[in-house]
């Protein structure tokens, strides 16, 4: 059974929603608990409601974060909803008219209009999420009454698990004033052992973000990879189907076709398939001399160079993507690729330039030569 994988893909396992795998989690957690504990600092919770790891990042990633919510508010009222069923017991019931009073009541940055169309929307946004991931049950009515009626009713039943959502911290946080405060705090919370906080920001790295890359930060994290990646790759893969490259200057953890832990690259859809077209191209600049690569494997690319690359991908397969894509200006075209590539880490945006990371060489794309020389129209 791919426990790790599971438990690492998953915010949590709930018994109400899949008993089944719920104990066979809990029954085979012993064989994985030691790992993440000792290699990644992982807290594990078991109880009659859920089994959940507690995963913290070596470092925020820009793709962290609830994918289905866009604006501040909505996390705003994702947490007032939390601390609304703090006072509820597991199985109690509620109206939305009591949830919505809370929250109008909380709220201290603006003052909240029900009748106002966009809070309503932003709410129910949140509810589904909150559905979605097992915090509520919907026993009555539809979020859908409410979004074109603020005085429509539903009724739902908070699960108990809400409470399990956030992680627990053994400090004070009240005086924290930045992000910063909380990844200081999360390696005090480990331990104070320097090489037992290496080892764990490592495997972090690893399990966790695109790629690692040396630089005078990481200069010691890198080290440990190289000196000990035979005991690394061995442990890792024993565990679930992946490979470990160690390069000169980065390190990447590439999974099997199987294997899946969270979001991955490359993900089923369009914008994932023209990201990888747009790596094809910056491959062969690189072998045609267009562009120059760094001691360090990074490209620094002028802006409008790297738009042209974006255009010349739209340009040249153009015909083969989904309609959505195809129909786009160039202008949004550009924009969606990029956003998408600084989400998932394979650019960095500064001032004047963009930086392109190395995991751009590590996987690319291309058409068949039938569809080239078929002037992009292929027939499938």
């Amino acid at each position: 059974m791919r426990t790790l994988e599971i438990l690492l893909e998953r915010r949590w396992i709930l018994k109400s929603r899949d008993r089944e795998l719920y104990y066979q989690i809990k029954d085979e957690l012993g064989t994985v608990k030691k790992f993440l504990m000792e290699k990644l600092g992982y807290q594990v919770i078991v109880n009659p409601y859920l089994v959940k790891v507690e995963k913290m990042p070596a470092t925020p990633e820009n793709w962290m974060g609830i994918q289905e919510f866009s604006q501040k508010i909505e996390y705003i009222f994702f947490c007032m909803i939390l601390m609304f069923l703090e006072e509820k017991e597991a199985e109690e019931q509620f109206v939305l008219s009591e949830l919505t009073e809370y929250v109008q009541g909380q709220y201290r940055e603006e003052q909240i209009d029900w009748t106002i169309y966009r809070y309503r929307r932003h709410l129910i946004k949140v509810i589904k999420y909150c559905v979605s991931c097992g915090i509520l049950n919907l026993n009555d009515g539809n979020e859908e009454g409410f979004a074109k009626d603020d005085a429509s009713e539903v009724l739902y039943e908070n699960t108990g698990v809400s409470r399990y959502f956030m992680k627990n911290f053994t400090q004070d946080i009240m005086g924290y004033t930045c992000p910063e405060d909380f990844e200081k705090q999360e390696w005090i919370d480990i331990n104070e052992d320097r090489g037992i906080v290496r080892r764990q920001r490592v495997y972090r790295k690893l399990l966790m973000t695109m790629g690692m890359y040396k630089s005078p930060e990481t200069e010691e994290d890198f080290a440990y990879v190289r000196n000990y990646r035979n005991m690394i790759r061995g442990e890792l893969s024993e565990l679930f189907d992946c490979e470990l490259h160690v390069h000169r200057t980065s390190a990447f953890l590439v999974l099997g076709e199987e294997c899946r832990m969270g979001r991955c690259f490359p993900e089923e859809n369009t914008l994932s398939d023209i990201v990888l077209l747009v790596h094809g191209i910056i491959s062969q600049w690189i072998q045609q001399g267009r562009i120059e690569l760094r001691a360090d494997e990074h490209i620094g690319l002028p802006r409008e160079s790297f738009r042209e690359i974006l255009e010349c991908c739209k340009e040249q397969y153009g015909n083969g993507f989904i309609k959505t894509y195809r129909e786009m200006t160039t202008g949004e075209f550009c924009e969606s690729v990029q956003d998408y590539m600084v989400e998932l880490g394979m650019i960095i945006v500064e001032k004047e330039v963009i930086r392109i990371c190395t995991v751009v060489g590590k996987i690319t794309g291309c058409y068949p030569k039938e569809f080239l020389g078929n002037g992009g129209k292929d027939e499938q």
